[in-house]
């Protein structure tokens, strides 16, 4: 950023922290510890770009992925318009799965694309079978957990309890307003 970029207040948006995401599997094995088990899944959301560019790397990335056995890889837009491409694992391995997300994020950010990564998931389950997710921000190198519940309600109680949870091992988003409702995330219900 230059001087006239400061003075006219413009701001360039924050570089994403990718490598973060691999302190999930150490909160992961906090959240087993707690009941919650991994459902091995887990996915990438970016807004679109003009042209095929970005589409060039999302299919590298799944080739890349899909190398590994067991591993698959699923695209889909949201009714938001965002796109998600989704992995899932069979060995459910959160290190393994963590790996891959960070491969598409990484292949998104060196292809010039990183303004366009908006979040990451992983999918855990409660011991009753309640599906929720482990969100990193990229714009705020942050994380937060999101628990849906049927009608697009929230339990935010079990949110609160999971960031108590987790709070050691990731980095938690303080701003609470900032802990986006992502309805409709693949994997979430």
């Amino acid at each position: 950023m230059g001087i006239f970029d400061a003075i006219l207040g413009r701001t360039k948006p924050p570089q994403a922290d990718l490598d973060v995401l691999f302190a999930v599997p150490q909160a992961a094995l906090s959240l087993q510890t707690d009941g919650f088990s991994t459902t091995g899944s887990g996915s990438v959301c970016f807004r679109d770009v003009e042209g095929n560019a970005d589409d060039t790397v999302m299919a590298d990335a799944e080739k890349l992925i899909t190398t590994t056995a067991g591993a698959t890889v699923t695209r889909i837009n949201d009714r938001f318009g965002f796109h998600w491409l989704t992995v899932t694992r069979t060995d459910q391995d959160v290190s393994g799965l963590v790996t891959d997300l960070h491969a598409v994020n990484s292949s998104l950010a060196d292809a010039g694309f990183g303004s366009a990564l908006l979040c990451s998931t992983i999918g855990f389950t409660t011991a009753d079978g309640k599906l929720l997710a482990l969100v990193y921000l990229y714009k705020r190198g942050t994380f937060y957990p999101f628990v849906p519940l049927d009608g697009e309600k929230r339990d935010n109680a079990l949110e609160l309890q999971i960031r108590g949870v987790v709070g050691e091992d990731v980095p938690v988003e303080p701003d609470l307003t900032k802990w986006l409702a992502i309805w409709g995330a693949p994997g979430l219900g």
